[in-house]
């Protein structure tokens, strides 16, 4: 069973991980999540958990002694990697997601306002594995939803949660031959649907071709929509087709080994 522990001053935020996926594996005994109210450990009348921050500028800043008493108190003499969500982080990716789900126990940590305390990380580093994670290059109002992102992205890679163990497998940004390339466009039933057809390939039945398909539409799609990520690609995962592909859409990856 892997432990997730999350304080927050919103707990309500985290309703949705009692539906879908991450509510039935806790239904099952997968994922224990438990959900802490960061303001049970502030001790004045008004439950206050910020004040107003050293230097001047605007906006408030989380109390570090608040911080400090909710995280002894949830980890006891326990060990969890600790995660931060802040614009200012490290990018979460889906390989980062990969490590995190390895892990048996994880804190998150959800900052409001101007943040938290910056002694709050520094301190628990010397004895935890924290890391300062962003979701994206944008600002959130506080780490609730960034948490839900993460806790989702890790959950489903958890043994047992997905039915199909190979969605993970398939996913965009998966590790393999198909790294740093996003998923290509999908199809179900019916063949024909306002006169759009479904690609013949995926009705042939031939599962060599239907795998080139993919990859090719997953690599016109990364070109397309993550110009940056095509532009990363390891030129020894590319074969002759996905070269000629690439050059068909005027995209280099490694001029020199493009030339080979």
């Amino acid at each position: 069973m892997t432990r997730i522990d999350i304080i927050s001053i919103f707990p309500e935020y985290f309703a949705p991980l009692d539906v879908s996926l991450i509510g039935k594996a806790r239904e099952r005994g997968t994922i224990d999540v438990r959900v802490h109210q960061l303001r049970d450990w502030a001790h004045d009348v008004h439950k206050t958990v910020d004040d107003t921050p050293y230097g001047g500028g605007p906006g408030m800043v989380m109390k570090p002694e608040v911080w400090g008493e909710a995280i002894d108190s949830v980890i006891g003499d326990g060990a969890p990697r600790m995660v931060v969500p802040t614009p200012s982080g490290r990018p979460f990716t889906q390989e980062l997601a990969q490590e995190l789900a390895g892990e048996p126990w994880l804190l998150f940590a959800c900052g409001r306002y101007e943040g938290i305390d910056t002694r709050v990380v520094e301190e628990y580093a010397g004895r935890l594995r924290v890391d300062e994670v962003c979701i994206g290059d944008y600002v959130l109002a506080g780490g609730e939803v960034a948490v839900l992102v993460m806790v989702e992205a890790v959950g489903r890679l958890l043994p047992g949660v997905l039915g199909n163990a190979q969605s993970a497998v398939d996913d965009s940004f998966a590790p393999g031959s198909m790294r740093n390339l996003v998923e290509g466009p999908v199809y179900t039933k019916p063949p024909v649907w306002r006169g759009r057809e479904v690609p013949d390939v995926l009705l042939s039945g031939h599962h060599g071709k239907i795998a080139r398909w993919r990859r090719d539409e997953a690599l016109r799609r990364t070109v397309r929509n993550r110009p940056e990520l095509a532009a990363e690609l390891d030129p020894e995962t590319l074969d002759k087709h996905d070269r000629k592909l690439l050059e068909e859409l005027s995209f280099r990856v490694e001029p020199e080994d493009m030339a080979n």
